[in-house]
């Protein structure tokens, strides 16, 4: 005997993968326990994601505006500890990154419990105290990405006014300019493209992006390589700046900060799981997600040596704190103004990367609250006439919330201008606990290591020595602000 088929109304917001109104859906054509032809195991939308929209979307979050310091971190600390850190760095990045990918599903790798977020993942896998102290700094890093983007982004816009000027005027002319108009474009800009629903969404904006970063590395990178070429030697020396250009205590305190602009280079932890949630199974997501992970780290190492190492040896201990938009190059400047405006198209792309899983969270946590309520869940369907595109979903609550909080970290960028500081503080900030910490325990919980195994053992002291590390890197960053309080005024910082 046959069982009808009976009509349910069924729908999924694309951020939350909770049930909305929408279309109309059998029964029968929807099984819970296993994936069909438009849903995935879980009842979602089915992915689409693979190793090259997942390494494009780590590429876009890892070869951001960190890369622009790696010259000046590098002359930090010398030929030697220089490379040598970015190489530790890209290792323990790729490694803790893959520990990670191993806990997106709970149980079964490949049929086990889905973790959507980081968050998830530790709440399936450590679970209690551990879950908001994860929370807080995983958003609280998203936010600060945010600021940090937002002055970059201004920065490299001011470098491209500065560039003409100084190609009109002469490269002894201040050519002095505000960054506060900048950075309220680039917050305008950002309004528009933070109403995009989710991630799955944006896989072109990070391609684009991606693209972007390959460019301005590329011109740095060759910038760098014709200066050494000019220069006929290389500079820089094997234990980094030299005392008399600083004094002993700057020394150690840059030396420190150049360890947190460097895991900021490397950071995108925090978004692993969100990135890994796009992936379409088979093959298993945990496997697609280290061959992404192994794709995206060595190209971004292989660029972060060059980039670093040549900005070192064509500046030595006058490396720019931006390598393109310290002006340590004036000619040529039209190339400089692309790798600048390739720099802010990039980071416009950047930001949505990481500012969605902070949308996503908000907005499942309002519906969750807030069920019944007609400003959070509902949407309507604006027609989009031409290309044939599927109509908009515009959601009040969605419209309204993103736009304050971009309009948040756009007034505080205007408040902290300090490009090298920020830098610094969110890698300290967020490199332990999201990169390491995290990563590793709930590995060990997953895989049912034994206390006091060699492998414990080993794994522990990996987290230790990077918990040595952010913290010496975060003392150097504060120190920095410090020292910048003290010359700057608000809203008035020129460039």
């Amino acid at each position: 005997m046959g069982v009808q088929p009976t009509k349910i109304k069924m729908g999924f917001d694309n951020a939350a993968g909770k049930p909305q109104q929408g279309f109309e859906l059998a029964a029968g054509d929807f099984a819970p326990q296993g994936p069909s032809k438009c849903f995935d195991d879980d009842g979602r939308l089915k992915r689409s994601g693979n190793v090259w929209t997942a390494s494009a979307h780590i590429i876009t979050a890892v070869i951001g505006s960190g890369v622009l310091s790696l010259a000046w971190a590098t002359a930090q600390l010398g030929w030697i500890a220089g490379p040598t850190v970015l190489f530790l760095f890209s290792f323990v990045t790729y490694y803790t990154s893959c520990l990670l990918a191993a806990c997106y599903r709970s149980g079964d790798p490949v049929t086990g419990k889905r973790n959507y977020t980081y968050m998830e993942a530790v709440q399936s896998n450590l679970g209690g105290f551990q879950v908001k102290i994860c929370g807080f700094i995983q958003y609280f890093n998203l936010v600060g990405v945010a600021i940090g983007y937002t002055i970059a982004a201004s920065i490299s816009m001011i470098a491209v006014k500065r560039s003409t000027c100084f190609h009109e005027k002469g490269h002894d002319n201040p050519c002095g300019v505000s960054g506060t108009p900048y950075m309220v474009m680039f917050g305008v800009v950002e309004i528009f493209l933070s109403q995009i629903p989710d991630f799955d969404q944006i896989s072109w904006l990070s391609m684009v992006a991606a693209v972007m970063s390959f460019t301005y590395s590329t011109i740095g990178l060759g910038l760098g390589i014709s200066k050494v070429a000019e220069n006929r030697k290389i500079k820089g020396s094997l234990t980094g700046i030299s005392i008399g250009k600083v004094t002993q205590t700057q020394k150690i305190w840059q030396s420190f900060q150049a360890l947190g602009a460097i895991a900021f280079a490397y950071s995108y932890s925090l978004i692993l799981i969100e990135i890994q949630d796009t992936l379409k199974a088979p093959p298993s997501e945990h496997k697609t997600m280290k061959k992404a992970t192994l794709i995206s780290v060595a190209t971004t190492t292989i660029f972060y040596m060059f980039c670093g190492c040549f900005g070192y040896a064509a500046f030595g201990d006058s490396a720019p704190g931006n390598l393109l938009t310290g002006f340590g190059f004036y000619n040529p400047y039209w190339l400089l103004d692309i790798a600048n405006a390739a720099i802010v198209i990039h980071l416009v792309g950047a930001y949505q990367v990481y500012c969605q899983p902070l949308f996503a969270f908000v907005e499942n946590t309002a519906a969750r609250y807030f069920p019944e309520s007609k400003f959070i869940n509902n949407t309507i369907e604006i027609p989009i006439p031409i290309g044939g595109y599927q109509p908009y979903k515009l959601n009040f609550f969605r419209l309204v919330w993103r736009s304050i909080f971009v309009c948040l970290t756009t007034i505080i960028a205007m408040l902290m201008p300090f490009f090298n500081d920020v830098v610094g503080i969110l890698g300290a900030f967020g490199f332990w606990p999201l990169t390491v910490y995290f990563p590793v325990e709930m590995y060990i919980v997953q895989k049912k290591i034994p206390k006091w195994s060699t492998r414990w053992i080993s794994l522990q002291i990996l987290s230790a020595a990077c918990l040595i590390i952010s913290i010496c890197a975060a003392a150097g960053s504060f120190a920095g602000v410090v020292h910048d309080l003290k010359i700057y005024q608000p809203f008035k910082t020129m460039y």
